[in-house]
């Protein structure tokens, strides 16, 4: 199985390319894998996704990387994998309510490769997971506004939010490759003191879960 690793940053899957790197392991020789760094945002995702698949199609794609959080009862560090996402700010504010495409009648709700406006993982490598399987928003601009953070919990009712998620989703589902998304909590949305995000703890975290997993194929 070829299989690859996808990141927005390098400092996110920072322990595993030691890891990987490392003569010490039998992971890198047991395991044929690419490593794309995407750079941040869903444009960047989505350019970087595309141009690795004209290059070498993959039987396998696993994006990592941490997420803001909207559940504060989920601890900073927690690792989840992501069942379905979407483009939260693909949207309009008409009369204090917040419109989909799908809720103006821009795109069905089950064009594919949507369902239900959501971009649905389906692969049953995910049930194997033994991490919780969480519904997740994808954003353009980080969510700050107490307003907007209210709009997408009604809306959405999402756990996580990032910036890249959707892209993995929509290419992965487009071109009908098997994809996992594994998010670790670094913050709670809308909290912008960075003294009380915990990046080390869900980098390490993330790591360690995406080790583990890769030991499993």
């Amino acid at each position: 199985m070829n299989c690859l690793i996808v990141a927005a940053t390098p400092i996110e899957i920072s322990p595993f390319l030691d890891y990987f790197k490392s003569s010490q392991n039998k992971l890198a020789d047991n395991l044929n894998a690419d490593i794309l760094i995407t750079g941040i945002g869903l444009t960047a995702a989505t350019y970087s996704l595309m141009k690795q698949l004209t290059i070498k199609r993959p039987d396998l794609i696993i994006q990592a990387g941490v997420a803001g959080s909207f559940d504060v009862a989920m601890p900073p560090g927690t690792v989840v994998a992501i069942k379905q996402d979407t483009i939260a700010d693909q949207s309009v504010i008409e009369l204090k309510k917040l419109r989909t495409l799908f809720d103006l009648k821009l795109v069905p709700h089950n064009q594919f490769p949507y369902s239900n406006g959501w971009l649905v993982n389906k692969s049953g490598l995910l049930k194997k997971i033994k991490l919780k399987k969480v519904k997740g928003i994808s954003v353009n601009e980080i969510t700050t506004s107490k307003q907007k953070e209210k709009f997408y919990r009604e809306t959405f009712n999402p756990v996580t939010e990032s910036m890249e998620g959707a892209a993995l989703h929509y290419v992965c589902l487009m071109e009908k490759i098997p994809f996992i998304q594994l998010r670790s909590i670094s913050n709670y949305i809308g909290e912008r003191n960075k003294k009380k995000w915990n990046l080390k703890d869900s980098i390490i975290n993330l790591n360690k879960e995406l080790i583990g997993l890769l030991q499993k194929l």
